[in-house]
């Protein structure tokens, strides 16, 4: 049975792409398909060209339809991580639409839209569950509430005058002091993205890992280190400007030294939706070359 009500999120983009948003909304109407979508990004449709009119809107988590039998995200992998503070623990399946460059987790092409929503439509998909992980500080509340990542959690210095000491401590016992310009601590997820460009390993989702990657570390016996998504994972910071900055996904702060962090895996999973022939090491050879061999062709 195909969906009754769907959930668009997106934010600003190129209006290049206004052809495949009109040919969406135009294959929607024609299925008879019941949209809600996001109030920001349904102001900037609506400015950047045509669009239904008086669609039903929600704002953040808090007002998030949890009736809605998938959400739509139109845009690139940033887009989708975006998604994600809106779904958060509702167990909404998130589809993402590439409008972006890279695409590996908003992995439906453009060009697919309606070949793609047919496929969800008649079932032919399935529901990839992924792992993400929370940040808590002992003096204060990050991110608003926010304090979660589906990609990683990343700990930076402050400027660019000199490295910082990071004192990490896996589950009560010692790790190491981390000379660096920072850490991150990466869901599978997550590990293609920043930590893969640090040097850290690839990890299948569902693996039931993270890994933490130092960020230019002062020490040529500093290796990335995949742990049990198990794991309590508390920071302490040394730095010269007593501040450092606290990334989760797209969003950071800045801290004070004084701060102790406290990181974990999140008590709920976000539900990735993949068409059927849509398979990781695939998405590994396309979007990022993994394993190209000039001899294999």
């Amino acid at each position: 049975m195909k969906p009754a009500r769907i959930a668009i999120y997106g934010r600003f983009f190129n209006t290049s792409v206004n052809p495949f948003v009109e040919n969406l909304f135009a294959y929607l109407r024609s299925k008879g398909i019941e949209v809600c979508i996001h109030q920001e990004f349904y102001e900037f449709l609506k400015s950047a060209g045509p669009c239904p009119i008086d669609l039903p809107t929600f704002r953040s988590y808090e007002d998030f339809p949890k009736d809605v039998d998938f959400m739509l995200s139109l845009g690139g992998d940033g887009t989708m991580l975006s998604a994600v503070s809106i779904v958060r623990d509702s167990n909404i399946p998130i589809a993402g639409i590439n409008f972006g460059r890279l695409g590996f987790l908003a992995n439906i092409p453009k060009t697919e839209i309606r070949q793609a929503l047919e496929q969800i439509f008649e079932g032919k998909y399935h529901i990839q569950k992924r792992a993400l992980l929370t940040v808590e500080a002992d003096d204060r509340t990050l991110f608003h509430g926010e304090n979660f990542a589906l990609n990683d959690i990343t700990v930076f210095r402050f400027d660019s005058s000199s490295m910082i000491t990071i004192d990490a401590r896996l589950n009560g016992e010692l790790l190491n002091s981390y000379w660096s310009d920072g850490l991150i601590i990466a869901t599978p997820t997550g590990s293609t993205a920043y930590s893969l460009s640090c040097g850290g390993p690839i990890i299948m989702p569902g693996s039931g890992n993270f890994v933490i990657t130092p960020i230019s570390p002062h020490n040529l016996n500093v290796r990335p280190l995949v742990v049990s998504s198990d794991m309590h994972l508390e920071l302490t910071i040394e730095s010269r400007s007593e501040k450092f900055i606290l990334s989760c996904d797209s969003r950071s702060e800045a801290l004070p030294t004084s701060t102790r962090l406290l990181i974990k895996r999140a008590p709920f999973t976000i539900n990735l939706i993949r068409l059927e022939g849509d398979g990781y090491f695939k998405t590994l050879r396309e979007k990022l070359l993994w394993g190209i061999d000039v001899r294999n062709y």
